[in-house]
């Protein structure tokens, strides 16, 4: 991924997809095209103890360490 946008989405009253759509939204229309791929703190995807893979529209959401809580780094990947 060459370019992302970095979103920061604290507000406690929304859930981590409502937070990735609100992201993919202004990534959109920052760039002109949706984001396929969104890093998050493994915290975010959380279920039963461990990170559970995500896909919200047509955004993939993968867990890294290197991310802080409510950080989502939203980009296009690289074939």
């Amino acid at each position: 991924m060459e370019v992302g946008l970095l979103w920061l989405d604290n507000d406690s009253r929304r859930g981590v997809e409502d937070k990735v759509k609100r992201g993919a939204n202004h990534y959109q229309k920052k760039y002109g095209y949706k984001p396929n791929v969104c890093f998050v703190h493994p915290s975010m995807l959380v279920g039963n103890g461990k990170p559970k893979p995500l896909r919200i529209d047509q955004v993939e959401v993968r867990s890294v360490r290197s991310m802080l809580p409510d950080h989502f780094w939203l980009g296009v990947e690289d074939d």
